[in-house]
């Protein structure tokens, strides 16, 4: 029996990562920035101009939306810490996508570099 561990292990070896360092210009060069966590994840903080389908819903999402029928178009996916964003990119490369990247370390590592992050500005009230 696999765990998700192997099963990461195993994508992280069909995948391409690009390393924290490259991201900034693997983001300036893709027709989509991926944020493949859960809705809640995201709306607490994500890539500026990311795109959230969490890793649930990526193969009906990209099966069923004719903004994803490109299967050129580059794509740039990422996850908290890079298991998710392994399986979705192996994913969708079973899909036939044929430029999809991975960013190594995830948005704990963005975060963590001090890279820029979008946070949702709450109401104030008085």
């Amino acid at each position: 029996m696999k765990t998700a561990l192997d099963l990461v292990t195993a994508a992280k070896k069909e995948i391409k990562e690009v390393p924290l360092a490259d991201a900034d210009t693997a983001i300036q060069n893709a027709d989509l920035l991926l944020d493949v966590r859960d809705g809640e994840e995201y709306r607490a903080g994500h890539l500026p101009g990311a795109v959230n389908v969490s890793r649930g819903l990526l193969e009906f999402k990209f099966s069923n939306d004719p903004a994803f029928d490109n299967r050129q178009m580059n794509i740039v996916l990422y996850c908290k810490n890079s298991g998710r964003a392994a399986l979705s990119a192996r994913a969708l490369k079973e899909m036939g996508y044929l430029n999809v990247l991975s960013i190594e370390g995830g948005f704990d590592a963005w975060a963590e570099a001090g890279k820029p992050v979008v946070k949702p500005e709450l109401p104030e009230f008085e």
